[in-house]
């Protein structure tokens, strides 16, 4: 997959998710909205990594450590 397609990649399922937040706090699931909200995040930081570093994200789920 080239740089663009995987930035591509992480945007999109970014998107997706953030989408799936909107439902869950139209249904009034709050656990989901955050947990959906974290994945967001994650996915879009993993996109910036793509783009900044070309090379793939780390395998992680902290948040803060794919902001650094």
């Amino acid at each position: 997959m080239n740089h663009n397609k995987k930035i591509n990649y992480w945007v999109d399922i970014s998107c997706y998710d953030l989408e799936s937040a909107k439902v869950m706090l139209e249904g009034k699931r709050f656990l989901y909205v955050g947990f959906m909200c974290h994945q967001a995040i994650e996915k879009i930081l993993k996109g910036y990594y793509v783009f900044v570093h070309g090379d793939n994200p780390p395998y992680t789920h902290r948040l803060g450590y794919l902001a650094k």
